[in-house]
């Protein structure tokens, strides 16, 4: 980041890790202003969000450690961008990552241009856990995206969709840093309210709510499931009268079956005949796969040099954030396709969900898979 950088602009959740980075940017003695982003109406019937708490909590923070905070509303283009297209994911069959949506579509694009252009920020910080680079022969022009120091808090797999000319004007504070750190020096600064403050996760729009419950508010059953018990190598054919659509389901998922002596999960789902396939048993193999196919992928960088070539590439490979890395070759198709090869099986590949790629500590970018 040029040293011309003076007035930052840092996104405040009401966390810990937003409360951590704005601190340290004033430490640094940046000019910090303090914004927290409204990207869902909790006056909305059907959703719910603590925004109300998470807004208080911003204002203590910022009060505490001496910046000013300011509130912008995305609610509407968030709804648009992110909520519709959930939606009409899971009607197509797809299981999405809105967690991934929201930081292309909303933080790092709309939030972003919002900060620079209208706050006249030099740059903008958040409190991912993550690291940026620049190349020493290109300084200005490859920054490169990389993990978080602490591995297990590592945020990268959700900034893979991000444009690169959000991370040249980026600064992730606690990149550096493990979160105990991250709790102790907010302990440090006074701040035990937020130190104690429960770690959200999940998805914001849903809460605590039963998420089958959640999603059959917006898409209605079109008729009663067929459901397809796999049983050794025969497919026995059970009609069963569920409220519940196709579309409340997802790949791995288990689905309780009243007089059956073993766990069933589901392996596959068809939208269009409100079919469902499940496997008896967690470990099934119908369950595991080792092949898939990706829409074309978003490089971060430049992509690899093979497929000019008609090459394979190799990397490492992961479609579940916390989930171990696995190896991984692909080939890119005619059609800008990724057909990738996993070194060994991996359980609940869900299409929708993101394949996300890295070399090292370095994220290169991320594809949608699609089966």
């Amino acid at each position: 980041m040029s040293g011309a950088v003076k007035r930052v602009v840092c996104a405040m959740s009401g966390g810990v890790d937003s409360a951590v980075a704005a601190l340290l940017l004033k430490n640094r003695g940046f000019q910090v202003q303090g914004v927290f982003m409204r990207n869902w109406d909790i006056a909305d019937e059907k959703g719910y969000c603590h925004a109300d708490k998470d807004k208080d909590d911003a204002e203590y923070v910022c009060k505490k450690i001496g910046i000013p905070l300011m509130e912008v509303n995305f609610v509407k283009e968030y709804w648009n961008n992110v909520f519709s297209a959930f939606i009409n994911e899971y009607k197509e069959g797809y299981t999405p990552n809105p967690d991934i949506h929201c930081n292309k579509k909303i933080k790092f694009d709309l939030f972003f241009k919002y900060a620079l252009e209208r706050l006249k920020a030099d740059a903008v910080a958040t409190g991912h856990y993550a690291r940026i680079a620049t190349s020493s022969e290109l300084p200005e022009k490859n920054f490169r995206l990389l993990k978080g120091i602490d591995k297990q808090k590592d945020q990268t797999f959700f900034l893979s969709q991000i444009p690169k000319s959000a991370l040249e004007k980026c600064i992730f504070p606690v990149g550096e840093m493990t979160k105990d750190v991250v709790k102790k020096m907010a302990a440090a600064a006074g701040l035990d309210r937020i130190v104690k403050k429960k770690e959200s996760v999940g998805i914001c729009f849903i809460g605590k709510r039963n998420f089958q419950d959640f999603i059959d508010d917006y898409i209605e059953a079109k008729k009663e499931i067929l459901l397809m018990l796999l049983i050794v190598k025969l497919l026995v054919n059970i009609k069963l009268c569920f409220v519940l659509g196709v579309h409340c389901w997802t790949v791995g998922q288990r689905c309780a079956i009243s007089g059956q002596p073993v766990a069933f999960y589901v392996a596959e789902r068809n939208v269009a005949t409100q079919d469902i396939l499940v496997a008896p048993g967690r470990m099934h193999p119908a369950l595991f796969h080792q092949t898939l196919v990706t829409e074309a992928p978003y490089w971060i960088n430049e992509p690899p040099v093979n497929f000019e070539k008609g090459e394979s590439f190799q990397c490492e490979f992961r479609f579940q954030h916390r989930e171990p890395l696995v190896n991984c070759l692909m080939y890119q198709d005619n059609k800008g396709r990724l057909q990738i090869y996993l070194e060994k099986p991996l359980r609940a590949l869900t299409p929708g969900q993101y394949a996300v790629f890295y070399t090292g500590d370095e994220c290169l970018g991320s594809a949608r898979i699609l089966l």
